[in-house]
């Protein structure tokens, strides 16, 4: 009755699917790459409301009169933004099923974000391995890109985070 979680679906019962997110160990492949989707168009709102969650007041961000007199004149985008954006459009598929996102690296932001641009993201599986201290689990790591809808590169970061394999994942438990 189970079809593959790699379908995105499994069938529970007659004419009824259940949405899977994100993937067990056992299915990421070194060099696999996923595209995430849909894009997002990032907004004054998601600017302003994160860099005052975050207690980012710095006029680059939230001041138009002060940004008007910067080389870029007009408000950046928070690179924090950015990040949660492009982090959030990787998760899902990627660690959907995670049990622990165990670090970023190599954050790297060439090219600057503002109101109105659209962000897509993709992410390449660098590696994988079984965990030597939790049986059951496995640690795969990936470069993710965020680009704008013009192609251009403006994130670039690598993580790692903890899966279940198949014969230890508990989603059937919890109705997921």
């Amino acid at each position: 009755m189970d079809e593959p979680a790699i379908t995105g679906y499994r069938r529970v019962g007659e004419q009824r699917y259940r949405e899977q997110v994100g993937f067990h160990f056992e299915d990421f492949t070194v060099g696999d790459v996923f595209e995430h989707r849909p894009g997002r168009t990032v907004t004054e709102m998601d600017n302003v409301l994160m860099s005052m969650l975050s207690m980012n007041a710095a006029p680059l961000h939230i001041d138009a009169a002060y940004c008007a007199h910067t080389q870029w004149g007009r408000p950046l985008v928070s690179s924090l933004v950015t990040l949660s954006i492009v982090g959030g459009m990787a998760a899902r598929s990627t660690s959907g099923r995670a049990i622990a996102n165990l670090g970023w690296e190599r954050i790297r932001l060439p090219a600057p974000v503002f109101t109105g641009d659209t962000l897509y993201a993709e992410s390449e599986i660098l590696s994988r391995r079984l965990s030597r201290s939790r049986p059951g689990e496995g640690i795969v790591s990936c470069r993710t890109t965020g680009s704008k809808s013009t192609g251009e590169v403006v994130l670039t970061f690598e993580r790692s985070f903890l899966v279940p394999t198949r014969a230890k994942d508990i989603g059937d438990l919890t109705g997921y």
